[in-house]
Order: C-alpha cells, then sequence, then structure tokens
C-alpha cells in the first residue's frame, strides 16, 4: 500500500506509518522488533546515519536494503575494499570522445540510502570521502558542489572481530553516525523460523513492497520535528553528554553534535509510541546508542574490561533524571 503524500503528515499518523513500514521488513527480517524500531527511530531523525557493527551474518545487508524497499528510497551498496578509491564512491567527470567535452559520471552515492559495507576495511583517504556526503548532503567534484538526493542516508556496517587489514574509523568521522547499534543473534526459535520462511519460499530473495513514498517519508520527519521536548528533559539530555566530558576515565567526551543526536532520537522515538512530548525514558534507550561511540577513553583502561558503554552507565547513574507530568499546554 502507497500513502497519498497530498496533505502533510500529523504526529497521530507517525505511529500506523511506522509499523507498517516495520511489518514490511520483518517479512525479510525474523526477530529483531527493537532493533528495527530503534532503525525507524534513526531514520525519521535528520541526519540520520547509523553505523551497525556485528558478526557477519546477521542481517544487517539485509536490514539496511529491506528498509530502503519499505520506505521506497533508491538504495546502492558499495562493498569498501583497501584498493576502493573516493572517485569509486563520488564519481567524476569522464572524457566522452562522441561530444569531445568531460560528462559527469555520479558515483553510488548519488542515491537516498547508501550501504557502506565493511567501511572499516577502505583506506582513511576513501573514509574521508564521506565526511562531506554525510554532513553537507553534498559532493564537491572539480570545485562544483553537487547536491545529494534528499533525503541521503549512510548506513556503514563493520566487523567487530577482524581487524586485520582494517583502518579504524577515526573519531571525526565515528562522530558523524547518529546512532551505533548491534543486531545481536536470533533465538533459537527464531532461527527455526527464519529456516521455515525459507524452505516455504523456495529461493533466497525476499519481495518487499514500498509502504510509503520518499515525499510520504520527508514529511514524517516533518512532523516528527513538531513533538514537544520539556525544558528539564533537554537538560537531562545536556547533563548526561556533559558529565562524559568530567569522566575521570574519558580522554574526549561527547560533543554538542551527541546531544543533538539524542533530542532527534528522542522524539521520533516518542513520536513511533504515538506520543507528541518526549519523557526521560526516550533519552535513556538512546543514550548508549548515540554516545557511546563518540567517546575516547584513557589508554590505560585498554587492557581492562572498561567499555564505553559502562561508562555511559555510570554516567547516567550519576545525573539526575526529571519528573515530567507527560502532558504540555
Amino acid at each position: 500500500m502507497t500513502t497519498n503524500a497530498s496533505t502533510p503528515i500529523t504526529i497521530e499518523q507517525v505511529p500506523c506509518l511506522s509499523a507498517q513500514i516495520i511489518q514490511e521488513v520483518e517479512k525479510a527480517v525474523v526477530g529483531k522488533r527493537q532493533v528495527l524500531t530503534q532503525l525507524m527511530a534513526a531514520f525519521l531523525s535528520s541526519g540520520g546515519h547509523i553505523l551497525l557493527e556485528d558478526y557477519p551474518g546477521l542481517a544487517k545487508t539485509l536490514i539496511a536494503n529491506s528498509f530502503a524497499s519499505a520506505l521506497g528510497l533508491g538504495f546502492n551498496r558499495i562493498q569498501f575494499t583497501p584498493d576502493l578509491l573516493p572517485g569509486d564512491i563520488t564519481g567524476g567527470y569522464v572524457f566522452d570522445s562522441n561530444k569531445n567535452s568531460f560528462q559527469l559520471r555520479k558515483g553510488p552515492l548519488f542515491t537516498n540510502i547508501v550501504l557502506a559495507d565493511e567501511i572499516n576495511r577502505a583506506s582513511p583517504k576513501t573514509q574521508s570521502a564521506l565526511l562531506e556526503a554525510m554532513q553537507e548532503y553534498q559532493v564537491t567534484l572539480e570545485g562544483a558542489s553537487l547536491a545529494l538526493p534528499s533525503p541521503f542516508i549512510v548506513i556503514a556496517t563493520q566487523n567487530p572481530i577482524e581487524y586485520e587489514g582494517t583502518f579504524p574509523l577515526p573519531e571525526a568521522q565515528l562522530d558523524r553516525f547518529m546512532v551505533k547499534l548491534s543486531i545481536g543473534y536470533p533465538r533459537p526459535e527464531e532461527e527455526e523460523e527464519i529456516l521455515q520462511r525459507r524452505a516455504e519460499r523456495k529461493q533466497d530473495n525476499v519481495a518487499l513492497q514500498a509502504v510509503i513514498t520518499p515525499e510520504v517519508f520527508l514529511a514524517m520527519r516533518a512532523a516528527v520535528e513538531e513533538v514537544y521536548i520539556d525544558p528539564d528533559v533537554r537538560r537531562y539530555m545536556v547533563d548526561l553528554t556533559s558529565g562524559t566530558r568530567r569522566h575521570p576515565q574519558v580522554v574526549v567526551g561527547v560533543s554538542p553534535r551527541g546531544s543533538l543526536a539524542l533530542l532527534k532520537l528522542a522524539r521520533a522515538w516518542a513520536a513511533i509510541q504515538g506520543r507528541d512530548f518526549v519523557v526521560p525514558d526516550d533519552v535513556k534507550l538512546f543514550a548508549r546508542p548515540a554516545l557511546a561511540h563518540r567517546l575516547v577513553l584513557d589508554p590505560n583502561l585498554w587492557g581492562s574490561n572498561k567499555t564505553e558503554n559502562a561508562v555511559i552507565d555510570q554516567v547516567m547513574s550519576a545525573v539526575r533524571v526529571p519528573v515530567i507530568q507527560g502532558v504540555h499546554e
């Protein structure tokens, strides 16, 4: 079913549309409703680039492709390898002998959703080609700035167990990702359902339909911008991020970009849940996914079991949670 985009989307319509999109994705992905809903919140947040870090074979690529199909958006997959060059993803000008002139040949970045598969296998030079695209939504070629399609979302994947021949993402690029999520292994009964579906389908591919159009998706994003945030909840976000900067085991704390990520994600989550206001639990839900990957821990802790998530948990336990009425004027 495709929704008519002739009228603006209201906050009241966002939960139903989001549920339809997630339900369509679940035709291909089994048993990951919580992660899929978090991904939906990231999609509905402007600048919602996503980093998926997990073991091979856990449907990272399938999830990205499935969301692109359900959202009715263009999709390109780029396999990052050590020999990949910046021009391979941005495109460039190629001489056309028939026209006796240079013609622009756009690269795979010029689409709505880009899957940067195994992003840490490419050289830093190629990784940096994404920075301008992710922040400015444009690509500069031969001194000319070319706007990328709207919406533009990067979903990057990386393997947490194979580091040989990889180039870890620098802090500046990690900070461009709104969330860092893991899929996790399915439960035995979910894995059995995966096998059953494949046996009944008799083919690998799952045919998904577009639930909405790109115009409706942008209207949903606009509706999320209307979600109300109480000043005390905003202050709670600031206290969390500033708390990371004062933590004794953190060398580099969360930047204001992290605070903005919390704000956007909390609003989107509230809208998906059918609320037009944010509660502190919305913020807590995204504290780890939105903030942990932005921390740089003290190098002396690298030999210990201290993790970024543990630091975020400590900060959350130390910050007073505001009490709001749940309604606003």
